[in-house]
């Protein structure tokens, strides 16, 4: 992480970030449970080993996004295709 800043078991529950520069960021072991991310580039980050139960995601440029090597904007192109017009 070269000569970044180092946060090794800080307690920052409810901490606010606005307009900070967090590319090339590592977290290892963090909880972030409840947390808000509106507006927030992810572009190239890999998450790998996390726990994404009842996550919601809405309003998000999905192209290229992958789970377990499966493009998610075609199988949902695929599945809005399938749904029954109302």
């Amino acid at each position: 992480m070269g000569d970044g800043k180092r946060f090794v078991n800080e307690q920052l529950r409810g901490a606010k970030f606005s307009d900070c520069g967090l590319a090339q960021a590592e977290f290892e072991d963090v909880d972030l449970a409840d947390s808000k991310f509106k507006n927030v580039n992810l572009r190239g980050a890999k998450l790998t080993d996390v726990n994404l139960v009842n996550v919601s995601i809405d309003d998000a440029n999905i192209s290229g996004l992958t789970i377990h090597g499966w493009n998610i904007a075609d199988l949902i192109s695929e599945a809005q295709k399938r749904k029954p017009s109302s």
